[in-house]
């Protein structure tokens, strides 16, 4: 957010490139600020160009990305980037997993990062200084994890003795990561995997994300859930219901292996595949309401239920689901 109040606050008279870095854990399209680049703030952008940079592992490939010259297969197509940049030159530039780049393509960003503007392979200079270029990486995840796991676990100690009423009450905005980690830790991991100063150089703002705390995984559970139950009003006019216990219940399916990816395997294992199951034993019927409700279990994780009634029905009737 930072980066897009200095675009705006931004005069002709002194332009600046504007290129984030985010690095840290995996993020999925049922995280707030994942992949999912469908916020209010960035529709408002005229375009917006996603280039996932494990295509060009190769070093021949850097002519996919700024056109082959003349004389090469494909000189007059163009590149991926230089292509929809002329178009769109103040568009949201989203290089995904630059990591896996080859070191060639990186340089030929450098003019881009630095001066806002790119040659193409026709001898074409491209004037991009109104886009808003961001990186994301994995690099250093497993760190982050670890160092953010560790504050996060001093924070709801220290609110254990500032008598808090609720774990949920710490939030994910008091775990700060430390500048001595970031310079001893992460900057090391960086310079080895891209062997260049001057790339790093004109990264202007670096955002680090940490695994979920508790609340935030209630967040994410009830997003994915609210996505099924839209789904299943608008397609079979279905009520789907639940309650908070269902939420809790939900978050112990989150890896932070795998991060916000494993919230929505776990509502597709648990919820959807058994929505699918009554569906297609026709136990549940069109207009319904429909409510999932947590069956506690003596053995292993809790179970979860079906259970149908119409609209004001005090009594609803479970769904027996089994094969």
């Amino acid at each position: 957010m930072t980066t897009l109040r200095r675009k705006r606050l931004r005069r002709s008279t002194f332009q600046i490139v504007s290129m984030p870095f985010f690095c840290g854990w995996k993020m999925c399209e049922s995280c707030p600020v994942g992949v999912g680049w469908k916020s209010p703030v960035l529709c408002r952008v005229q375009g917006f160009i996603r280039l996932d940079m494990s295509e060009f592992q190769q070093k021949h490939e850097v002519s996919k990305f700024i056109g082959a010259p003349p004389g090469y297969v494909g000189y007059t197509e163009g590149g991926q980037l230089t292509e929809k940049l002329t178009k769109c030159p103040n568009a949201v530039v989203l290089f995904d997993e630059v990591e896996k780049a080859h070191p060639d393509v990186l340089t030929a960003m450098l003019q881009l990062f630095d001066e806002g503007r790119l040659t193409d392979g026709k001898g074409q200079t491209i004037k991009c200084k109104d886009a808003l270029f961001i990186m994301t990486s994995n690099l250093g995840s497993e760190e982050i994890a670890e160092h953010a796991l560790q504050l996060r676990a001093e924070t709801e100690s220290s609110a254990h003795h500032q008598i808090t009423n609720s774990l949920d009450d710490v939030q994910a905005e008091n775990v700060m990561i430390s500048r001595q980690f970031k310079e001893k830790v992460i900057r090391p991991i960086l310079k080895e995997n891209f062997r260049r100063d001057e790339f790093l150089g004109r990264i202007n703002e670096i955002v680090y994300f940490i695994p979920f705390s508790h609340s935030e995984l209630l967040l994410l559970v009830r997003r994915e859930l609210q996505t099924w139950a839209r789904r299943a009003k608008q397609k079979h006019d279905i009520d789907l219901r639940w309650g908070r216990d269902v939420e809790m219940a939900l978050t112990d399916g989150y890896n932070v292996h795998y991060g916000a990816r494993s919230v929505k395997h776990e509502v597709e294992r648990r919820i959807v595949n058994l929505l699918a199951a009554a569906y297609e034993q026709d136990l549940i019927p069109r207009g319904c309401s429909l409510r999932v409700a947590l069956e506690p279990s003596e053995r292993g994780p809790p179970a979860f239920r079906l259970e149908l009634g119409s609209n004001g029905d005090s009594a609803p009737r479970l769904l027996d689901t089994s094969w």
